[in-house]
């Protein structure tokens, strides 16, 4: 009888144990995976268009060094033939050069306007911009060696001063560009905190008829953080209370030694993603 009964509890325990629903837990895990690898495909996307962008760049400068090569052997030849070939090598090289122009800018544009963090591509952009510059030298100095050969090549030379202006221009562009992004990508990873006993929070208009950050509170109060580095903040008391929202996934507190907490940022991107603002409040 007694096994009996041990076997109807041990089924109806099953049976509750199959009723319960999914864990909220696990739920905001998969939600969050979902989220992650969503932005991480996109990610994949951004980096594939700028990789088939850059490419096309270098086939462009492959291209212009074969035409440079069939140049040097029509140099070596004489006669009308040879001049034409000379014409025709020298345009290719211009028109080449253009589209490696749009080609840089449309590479400048895609890293623009994507998420991956392009300081590696910006550096290869620079080398791009670098190599026409060596390019166009060697089309002043094969103008120079021409002229000096009575070849007739002065419909070329606008092109060439349009190549310097537009050199320059790009030059120029890439620095404001590269001051611009460097500056929004401090803005988007700075964020601020503070802690404090509830008197000094009050005293500042941080916190204040159980309200956080609702007034008009003072920001020089709060300390500065690059969320990239600053991932560990010391709270110097054995009491406290995140006062600002953020997900409880993102973060853990710790004690150290002294009993004293330690707010550990497991997932910067997630914790401050609610809020750059932390207010802890201490006793």
């Amino acid at each position: 009888m007694k096994k009996i009964l041990f076997l109807v509890v041990a089924l109806m325990a099953l049976v509750a144990c199959k009723q319960k629903g999914p864990d909220p837990k696990d739920l905001a895990l998969a939600h969050q995976r979902d989220s992650l690898n969503r932005v991480i495909a996109m990610k994949d996307n951004e980096i594939t268009d700028m990789m088939s962008t850059m490419n096309d760049i270098v086939e462009g400068f492959q291209a212009i060094n074969e035409a440079e090569d069939r140049l040097t052997l029509a140099r070596s030849d004489e006669g009308a033939t040879s001049t034409e070939r000379i014409r025709e090598n020298l345009q290719f090289i211009q028109r080449t050069m253009q589209q490696n122009r749009e080609l840089i800018n449309k590479l400048r544009s895609q890293l623009r306007q994507s998420t991956v963090n392009g300081e590696q591509f910006r550096r290869v952009i620079d080398n791009l911009t670098h190599q026409m510059e060596d390019k166009d030298a060697q089309l002043q100095q094969l103008q120079a060696d021409l002229q000096a050969k009575d070849v007739q090549i002065g419909e070329l030379t606008d092109q060439v001063t349009d190549l310097n202006s537009n050199i320059t221009i790009l030059q120029e562009e890439s620095t404001k560009k590269t001051q611009t992004i460097t500056s929004q990508d401090k803005q988007l990873n700075t964020a601020w905190f503070v802690f404090g006993t509830k008197n000094e929070l009050k005293e500042q208009r941080i916190y204040a008829d159980g309200k956080v950050l609702q007034n008009n509170f003072n920001r020089d109060y709060f300390t500065k953080i690059d969320i990239r580095v600053d991932k560990e903040i010391r709270l110097y008391s054995r009491s406290v209370k995140v006062l600002t929202a953020h997900p409880a996934a993102a973060y853990v507190l710790t004690q150290d030694a002294n009993k004293q907490f330690i707010l550990r940022i497991t997932n910067p991107q997630l914790f401050w993603s609610t809020s750059k603002y932390l207010v802890v409040l201490v006793k």
